[in-house]
Parts: C-alpha cells; structure tokens; sequence
C-alpha cells in the first residue's frame, strides 16, 4: 500500500502543462508517462480544433450582391450572420461598420458581413439605410431599417451589441440595455418636470383666491 500510494505520489502532473512544456520535459518521462501524455496532446488538439472551428470569424468582410445566397442566406446550419446594406456616403452607414467591426472581433463566432446596397438591392431609398439583418437558417431573425431602429446617429457600440443580443444572435456580456438609463434620466426629468409645473399652477391658483 505504502509503494503504491508513493508510485501515485510521484505521477508527474502532466495534465496541467501546456503542449510547449510537454515537449521541453519529453526527455524526462518513462514510456508509461509517453502513452498518457500522448492521450492528452491528442485531447488538447481536439480542443484546438474545435475552438479554431468555433471562431472561424472573427472580422467584418465585404461581400458582393451575388456572393449573398451563398454567404447569408445559404450560410451553414445553425449559423447566424449579421449582413449590414450601406452606402459609403452616409455617415451613419460608416458609423456602424466600425461598431461591427469591433463586435465581430469581439463574437467570432458570428459571421459578420457587410455589401454596399446597390449591389444588392436596385433603388433602395437613403431612408431605409443603414440596414442590417440578422440571418439564421437562411430566416431572417432580426431587422433593423433606418437610422432611428439602427439606434439613432449617436449610435453606442455597446447599443448596437445589445440589439444584435436581443434578437440572439450575439452572447452579450451586457446586464442591461446601455440606453435603459438614459430613458430613466429623461422620465424622471419629465416627472420631476411635471411636478414643478403642478406646483407653480397650485400657487397662482392660490394667489389668485
């Protein structure tokens, strides 16, 4: 018992080195360590492998109208892609390909894209732009059409990362929506607003008696 507890003591801790110290300490191990470490780069391979596979984004690429279907609409199952329509002269169109930019780095595991709309869509009125869509499944999921649904020209990365969470296709870190506060400023300035001016009333009605 005493020999097999000092054996177990005496089991290098293969499982908590990183592949590049496995290959330093190589030298050192006996043929039984060699097999157990063998499983184990395996298994961190695997784990590679599938982390590379799950981020295989990572950025915000321009595509044309005809690579549409086969990037959005056709893109693999259970997919989402998020396709912004723009025009480079409108300012609020550049303003959310930097925030894109940004998330797509951020949520590489969301393909992220971007056409310029003639090349989509003939006649598609400025009114309706910025677009983006939000795709899964070739459905679309999500819309937003227009500078204000886009979140209006003072448009947050955090604003626009919060849109994209609530219709799913984005895992926000987020606990709230950004603007819930701002919304709550103006109700309770609209509120405290109101009562001020009840107040005034109430006095010239006072004054006036």
């Amino acid at each position: 018992m005493v020999l097999h507890l000092q054996k177990e003591a005496m089991v290098k801790p293969y499982e908590k080195m990183t592949l590049a110290q496995l290959k330093e300490a190589e030298d050192e191990f006996d043929e039984e360590d060699m097999r157990a470490i063998e499983i184990y780069r395996e298994k961190r391979l695997q784990e590679w492998k599938a982390l590379k596979k799950k981020q295989k984004f990572g950025e915000l690429r321009e595509i044309s109208g005809n690579q549409y279907v086969n990037e959005v609409t056709n893109a693999e199952k259970d997919l989402w892609v998020i396709i912004h329509l723009y025009r480079s002269s409108i300012p609020m169109c550049l303003l959310v390909n930097q925030h894109l930019s940004l998330l797509a780095r951020k949520f590489p595991e969301t393909k992220f894209v971007k056409a310029i709309v003639n090349s989509c869509i003939q006649h598609y009125h400025d009114n309706c732009l910025p677009t983006i869509f939000a795709y899964k499944n070739g459905q679309i999921e999500g819309k937003f059409i227009g500078i204000i649904e886009c979140g209006g020209i003072n448009l947050k990365l955090e604003e626009l990362e919060w849109k994209l969470a609530e219709v799913g296709a984005i895992q926000t870190d987020l606990e709230e929506n950004p603007k819930k506060g701002i919304a709550d400023m103006m109700v309770s300035s609209i509120r405290n607003t109101s009562i001020y001016n009840d107040s005034d009333s109430s006095n010239s009605d006072n004054d006036t008696k």
